[in-house]
């Protein structure tokens, strides 16, 4: 037994094999390890018709092809629900029909003073428009009887403070109880129709988007009032401004009023005198912000509501008696595009036309800051031209 070898004993023989292929893995080596070289020369001596900085961003963009994407984040119980929620509204259909309405919502102090104006501009359209009227700090007197019994509860509100959309949300809420209200224009003391009823009516009703100024300002009055602490939720490149006068569909109403997700970030990280001296305006930034966020086809990006901001100063343009004219009335009723300034110190002007179902229109159907001295001259050219 001890002359007996077992099979362990056994030299084992390797299968035969092929010469190891170490050419290849070698030039691929030697190859990249040449481009590497290339682009280090290229970068540190570029041609002089590219920047190192342009060369060095074209490598990292080949590079991120390759680099394994950045795993999702986990969504808290908050962001689950406002995600589950917002997507089923989004997918809701709100068919117009002969019964819809376009509500109304006038957003004042007090008392309206163009009221007569507005009761010309409804007179005739019984059944297609509803009023509303958020006052925060007095109650109104009423000078048409289409105005009487429209005004809801309303609170106070402070420039530049979160009661601002707490106020518009409040005329939303009232607005939606009625099921034919299915699109929803915000308006302020100010403000003056540019064309009769019907143009607004086909204008609003035949078109699926809703009218929410949208833009992003890399600026001090734009990106500067972002808040790191609005993190996760909200991330610095979502951050948008626009102005507040918006007009939307039914769907977007009902989603502004859903939402609690983003509106509380926006409750406690945008406010005037912030961290570091900043100021932040929720009236200009929680919808722009948000849709989009959750919708950003679904909006135009442009306010219907013209207010001019050339004069350059902390507020828009006013409009006394002596300015108006059927000529100033006419200038803006033809504009067809949209502007936009950024605030840094490049003042970028972004201009696009205002596209309607696809189509180059004029943008606006109101106007605002008229002084309300300007009523007798409004009401005269209102009268004695059919075009409005």
């Amino acid at each position: 037994m001890k002359g007996h070898k077992g099979w362990l004993d056994i030299p084992i023989m390797a299968a035969p094999r092929g010469k190891p292929s170490s050419k290849r893995p070698l030039w691929i080596l030697v190859l990249i390890s040449l481009v590497c070289l290339s682009l280090i020369v290229v970068y540190l001596h570029p041609p002089q018709q590219y920047s190192s900085c342009y060369l060095l961003s074209k490598v990292c963009d080949h590079l991120d092809y390759w680099l394994p994407p950045v795993p999702a984040r986990v969504l808290t119980d908050e962001e689950l629900i406002s995600k589950a929620v917002i997507g089923d509204i989004l997918s809701m259909q709100f068919p117009h029909k002969k019964s819809s309405k376009i509500a109304f919502m006038f957003l004042t102090a007090g008392s309206l003073p163009f009221e007569k104006l507005w009761e010309k501009f409804f007179l005739g359209n019984d059944g297609r428009f509803s009023i509303y009227i958020h006052s925060s700090r007095e109650k109104p007197i009423h000078v048409s009887p289409l105005f009487i019994g429209r005004d809801i509860r309303s609170e106070k509100v402070s420039w530049g403070q979160i009661s601002m959309v707490d106020a518009e949300k409040r005329l939303l809420a009232n607005a939606l109880k009625d099921a034919n209200n299915q699109y929803f224009v915000l308006l302020s003391d100010s403000c003056v129709p540019l064309h009769n009823f019907d143009y607004v009516y086909d204008y609003l009703m035949e078109t699926n988007i809703s009218f929410v100024d949208c833009f992003e300002d890399p600026g001090p009055l734009g990106a500067g009032r972002y808040s790191e602490n609005m993190l996760p939720v909200i991330e610095k490149k979502d951050w948008r401004k626009g102005s507040q006068w918006f007009s939307i569909k039914r769907q977007h109403a009902i989603l502004l009023l859903s939402d609690s997700l983003y509106y509380t970030k926006f409750k406690l990280f945008c406010k005037p005198a912030m961290e570091g001296n900043r100021n932040c305006y929720s009236d200009e930034h929680y919808l722009p912000t948000l849709f989009n966020m959750v919708d950003p086809t679904g909006i135009a990006n442009w306010s219907v509501t013209h207010v001019d901001w050339s004069e350059g100063k902390w507020h828009p343009k006013l409009y006394r008696a002596e300015d108006i004219t059927f000529e100033l009335l006419k200038k803006i009723k033809s504009i067809d595009e949209n502007f936009h300034v950024t605030s840094d110190a490049k003042k970028v002007i972004m201009q696009k036309p205002c596209l309607w179902n696809g189509t180059r229109r004029p943008c606006y159907l109101f106007a605002r800051k008229f002084y309300p001295e300007a009523i007798e001259n409004l009401m005269n050219i209102f009268s004695n031209y059919t075009d409005f």
